[in-house]
């Protein structure tokens, strides 16, 4: 009941006078309460009267955030930034802008700004500390996928490893048209199971050099 009278008396004083800076107190009121769309509204229409009030932009941006708005969002929230480097609130704001994108190393970048301005936050300090796992698992997963050229080698490999297997034919047969003994036929197999091994080793080599 008190939340409701006092934006009441806040709507009352906007009505009354709209070039008053109670719109900012209004909007911010409207947003803590869930009302995303309204307090969008309203700070978009004070601020077009006091266009410096950073409060009142930091409000529009946090709220057009939870619109899912994130590139309007970001516009307001970067003016806040651009002219107050150490607003706290617009910092954090872009941070969430960020991590939602997905862009992680840059979401990092302004929480770890956020956390040098309230070095004491235990929220700022378990969200860096996520964030800085997610990014290290996220370089070793790249580094222990194979590269397209290593692919590419391994797959020239192994139709080398065919093209021997085709020329050299069955290996089960003598010249003379017997058949191998098993210790023949195991040669067989070391020779061109080492061949294989070979034709690897040479596009390696060849890769490397032209790298």
């Amino acid at each position: 009941m008190a939340d409701n009278t006092r934006l009441d008396d806040l709507r009352r004083r906007v009505l009354a006078d709209p070039a008053s800076i109670a719109f900012a107190q209004l909007a911010e009121e409207c947003r803590r309460a869930g009302d995303h769309q309204e307090a969008v509204e309203i700070c978009r229409a004070g601020l077009a009267i006091h266009p410096a009030y950073a409060s009142a932009r930091v409000t529009l941006g946090r709220a057009l955030i939870e619109l899912d708005r994130l590139d309007d969002a970001e516009t307001e929230l970067s003016l806040v930034f651009e002219s107050v480097p150490d607003n706290l609130a617009a910092i954090r704001g872009l941070a969430v802008i960020h991590r939602r994108r997905g862009d992680l190393d840059q979401a990092l970048s302004y929480y770890r700004h956020a956390l040098e301005l309230a070095p004491r936050d235990p929220d700022l300090e378990r969200t860096v500390e996520v964030l800085s796992r997610q990014i290290e698992a996220r370089a070793v997963e790249a580094a222990s996928a194979p590269s397209p050229a290593r692919l590419g080698q391994a797959a020239d490999a192994k139709g080398d490893a065919i093209e021997v297997r085709q020329l050299t034919g069955p290996a089960t047969a003598t010249p003379t048209g017997g058949t191998l003994s098993p210790a023949t036929d195991d040669r067989g197999s070391r020779t061109l199971a080492a061949l294989e091994q070979w034709l690897v080793a040479v596009h390696v080599a060849r890769a490397r050099r032209r790298s």
